[in-house]
């Protein structure tokens, strides 16, 4: 029996407790010192101190630091950081594995085409202003190891950095057995991406931010990892850019009495399977299908080799909401602010100008979330724990800067001159004055 519960709306402040996630930091110190940093720096750590022992290290060390970091931590066998894709990869990756893999490209480039903004200028009598819009030079995607090629994650970091107008981008990931996966490899040939740095960690983002004797140091890295990656992504925002601080995976259904239990079930469930720590929720107008959800997640959980994960996720933070209508599911889901939000109901078009919180939004039952992690268009990489509230999904701007243009003549400088001299007054700033004043005078 699985032991996810069916909550009023009223009873949900248990649920947002379930779910809570302690901040990145509460997360980190909640670890016991790891042995594993002994061979490298003489003592157990926790993940906090570890992750800046490692970024100090190459930092000072370069290519030796991140090898011997790798090496130990990691089980890394190679003797060069940067690896280059052959065509050879494409022997070893199945027919239907390459088209799937162009397809999901082709979909994801035409999607982050539309999102490229516009540098414009404004004139008036003596002054012309301007936004001028440009992409970063170099860009470091982070791409999570495993048991599995994470493919998808390959795609939609590089994707809207190729868009941008990125013209050096370095893939990060770690290598398993000395052997780049393959189908990781097809997809950077399909980009046309050149570089492949083998390692993962803290380590792979240190030589990221800091450069090193193999590894040009890059403006932005994106994409999402481990506690240590991400520790380690807020340790260098400053020096680089980082495109967020991403958590455990998240969806939150809203559904009224006429969506599929099945479909239901078998949504959240592509989440719960993630991790023990992602977080599957339904809010529902309906007793009876949130009872005929919780008896398809016991059904359905029984198919699934990540059965253990998946329960583990649900009975730690998953819930079964019943909202008294559609307004409170919508309140529901915007407090939440979920990574995914799908909505399963007769009329979406009475829901959406409710919602203000999600990192992305399905509407329909063929809008399944995977698809969205694959081959609709969007990017998959989402804000997560309620960071929707004020951030966005990776994007095309995430590799974008812009600067002001201010062009100036006599004329225009004569119509506003004044203005400025007087705040620079009211402010207190006389040199601030006095290089409009002297301005005036010449």
């Amino acid at each position: 029996m699985l032991n996810i519960p069916i909550l009023t709306v009223e009873e949900k402040s248990e649920y947002l407790q379930r779910i809570a996630r302690p901040s990145l930091l509460d997360l980190a110190e909640s670890f016991p010192p790891s042995r594993a940093t002994e061979p490298i720096f003489g003592k157990a750590m926790k993940p906090e101190e570890a992750v800046r022992s490692i970024l100090r290290k190459v930092r000072t060390e370069g290519d030796k630091g991140v090898m011997e970091v790798a090496r130990v931590l990691d089980n890394f066998q190679g003797e060069a950081l940067i690896y280059r894709p052959q065509k050879t990869a494409y022997d070893l990756v199945a027919p239907e594995v390459v088209d799937a893999i162009r397809l999901s490209i082709e979909r994801v480039k035409d999607f982050h085409r539309r999102q490229l903004p516009q540098s414009f200028f404004s004139e008036e009598e003596g002054i012309t202003l301007g936004w001028r819009v440009s992409s970063v030079k170099r860009a470091g995607l982070y791409v999570p190891g495993g048991t599995a090629p994470l493919v998808s994650s390959v795609i939609m970091t590089a994707v809207p950095a190729i868009i941008a107008g990125v013209e050096d981008i370095i893939i990060a990931t770690p290598v398993k057995g000395g052997r780049l996966q393959p189908e990781i490899e097809v997809a950077a040939l399909e980009l046309g991406i050149e570089k492949i740095l083998t390692v993962g960690g803290a380590q792979a983002i240190a030589a990221m931010a800091y450069g090193t004797e193999s590894v040009d140091r890059v403006d932005v890295i994106a994409g999402p990892g481990n506690l240590f990656v991400t520790l380690a992504k807020k340790e260098v925002y400053g020096l680089v850019g980082i495109d967020m601080l991403a958590g455990p995976s998240e969806i939150l259904v809203i559904a009224d009495q006429t969506a599929d239990p099945v479909l239901v079930a078998s949504d959240l469930l592509s989440q719960a399977e993630h991790d023990t720590d992602a977080a599957a929720i339904l809010v529902t107008t309906s007793q009876k299908l949130a009872e005929a959800v919780k008896g398809e997640l016991e059904k359905q959980l029984e198919e699934l080799p990540r059965k253990d994960y998946a329960v583990s996720s649900l009975e730690n933070h998953g819930a079964l909401i019943v909202a008294k209508d559609l307004k409170e599911a919508a309140d529901v889901a915007n407090q939440i602010s979920p990574e995914h939000l799908e909505v399963q109901v007769e009329d979406p078009d009475q829901v959406l100008p409710l919602l203000e919180n999600a990192g992305a939004i399905f509407i329909g039952k063929y809008a399944s979330e995977p698809l969205g992690d694959y081959v609709l268009g969007p990017n998959h990489v989402l804000p997560t724990s309620g960071t929707a509230r004020f951030s966005s999904p990776l994007s095309v701007q995430t590799f974008l800067k812009a600067s002001s243009l201010l062009k100036v003549n006599r004329q225009g400088f004569l119509k506003v001159k004044d203005g400025a001299m007087k705040i620079a007054e009211v402010e207190g700033l006389d040199a601030h004055r006095l290089s409009v004043y002297r301005r005036e005078k010449a």
